[in-house]
């Protein structure tokens, strides 16, 4: 309150009118009356449509509409999809589904996952930490981590939450994460949760994270540096000897997201690390997903257990999420059964992967920098033309998706190929030919910009 001792008559009648004006105003301002309320016209909800990018999505399908390009995502596949899949009725070759050892549909996976229903049902009802733990958590947990060579594994939900609530969890205010460019977009999700100072170094170049390391390192507490096994959009992988070497000169923690590679690289499939003969319990962390090749759903840290024992009690990820599911459980087992029982399988898509590539640059397709393993890539340019290219793919019976800006750069969209064992030589002679006559056919067409000239005509 104001004090007005000591103030004139005149000084106070201006004050009091001062406050007379305020409370008006304050008046003035007080919301409507609840009858004024009603006669006013109710508010409908938010448009969504006015918001800046989902006008900035209308503008590009609008484009797409005008040049004839129909949407090539979300298209429903009408059974299994393995090395052929239905779509619209037509049986199409399928590059686009990482089934990468064809367990997906496999009779003994499809029985366990039957098994494991008519026992428990279709979902255990609860986290794990409160009532939802059943017997079959921990016998995939214990064949995970036997896979990975190490002591102990944690399963969640999601991949994507996996890596999220883990890298989120254990890193902090003061820590450095240090992660490949091209690294998923569920590692950078969980970099940016953690508060963590987090910096790009370029993709594969371990110079710069050595670099990095040197610069960086007496500046933090925690440093981790996160790489895949096997990069989903390029298909190659990095070089997990001379990661380890660096982690251990500068005391940093390594953490491999194994998603596209534990199944895929290595003698029998046990990941990037059987693949370089190095010891698994030299790296910290080791992460993975269900639904490749173990198909199922879900992902796992695979590491020590007294990690994994602290994940279990106090990552919101696990301990405020429902435990995964009984069949989604019991086929993940299954498959990793089945992987170990068959190692050929690894080797038919391993197999594959090579003639893919090799065949694919004989032709003078732009592969990248990929290994030729479950991944190649056909470099197009502008993901327009990524995009009509795909199309034409599957009016030709293949089925193989584009991959397009932001995913990645621009002038790098392209043909992602798939490469399973269950491809015959045949169903990729036949991939490689088609992409290469319907590609020299798009490029006669111009640029992008040229094509949407020609639609406006």
């Amino acid at each position: 309150m104001t004090d007005t001792k000591g103030l004139g008559a005149d000084e106070r009648a201006k004050l009091m009118d001062s406050v007379r004006a305020g409370r008006r105003s304050a008046r003035d301002k007080r919301p409507a009356s609840a009858s004024a309320k009603a006669e006013a016209p109710k508010r409908k909800a938010f448009d969504f449509k006015s918001l800046p990018q989902i006008k900035q999505l209308q503008m590009q399908r609008a484009a797409a509409d005008m040049m004839g390009i129909e949407n090539p995502f979300f298209r429903p596949h009408d059974g299994l999809a393995t090395g052929t899949t239905e779509i619209g009725g037509k049986i199409h070759d399928n590059f686009a589904s990482y089934n990468y050892l064809g367990l997906n549909g496999h009779p003994e996976i499809n029985q366990a996952a039957k098994e494991a229903i008519d026992t428990f049902g279709t979902s255990v009802s609860a986290s794990r930490i409160v009532a939802g733990e059943r017997p079959l958590h921990g016998e995939l947990e214990q064949a995970l981590a036997r896979v990975h060579g190490v002591e102990s594994s944690i399963v969640m939900v999601s991949g994507h939450a996996t890596n999220v609530t883990t890298i989120g969890h254990l890193m902090h205010k003061g820590d450095l994460i240090l992660t490949d460019s091209l690294v998923h977009n569920s590692i950078a999700e969980g970099a940016r949760l953690s508060g963590a100072t987090r910096i790009n170094f370029p993709h594969d170049d371990l110079n710069a994270l050595e670099k990095l390391l040197a610069e960086s390192r007496h500046k933090f507490d925690n440093v981790l540096i996160i790489v895949e096994g096997l990069y989903s959009m390029d298909g190659d992988f990095p070089d997990l000897k001379r990661l380890v070497a660096l982690k251990q000169s500068y005391d940093a923690w390594l953490m491999v997201d194994e998603a596209h590679s534990i199944g895929v690289l290595g003698k029998t499939g046990h990941g990037i690390a059987e693949h370089f003969g190095i010891d698994p319990r030299e790296v910290e962390m080791w992460m993975g997903t269900l639904s490749k090749t173990f198909s199922s759903c879900g992902g796992y840290i695979a590491g020590s257990k007294a990690l994994c024992d602290y994940l279990k009690v106090s990552a919101p990820g696990f301990v405020f999420s429902v435990g995964l599911s009984p069949a989604l459980t019991a086929s993940a087992i299954a498959s990793i059964q089945v992987m170990e029982r068959e190692p050929e399988r690894v080797g038919k898509l391993q197999e594959n992967g090579q003639y893919f590539l090799k065949k694919a640059k004989e032709a003078g397709l732009d592969t990248g920098p990929s290994a030729g393993y479950s991944v190649v890539p056909v470099i197009v340019g502008d993901s327009v033309g990524a995009a009509i290219l795909s199309n034409r793919l599957l009016e030709r019976g293949v089925n193989a998706l584009p991959i397009i800006f932001p995913a990645v750069p621009e002038k790098s969209a392209r043909i992602r190929f798939f490469i399973t064992s269950e491809h015959t030589k045949e169903q990729i002679d036949r991939a490689i030919e088609t992409t290469v006559e319907e590609l020299a056919k798009l490029k006669s067409d111009g640029s992008a910009v040229d094509r949407l000239i020609k639609a406006t005509r």
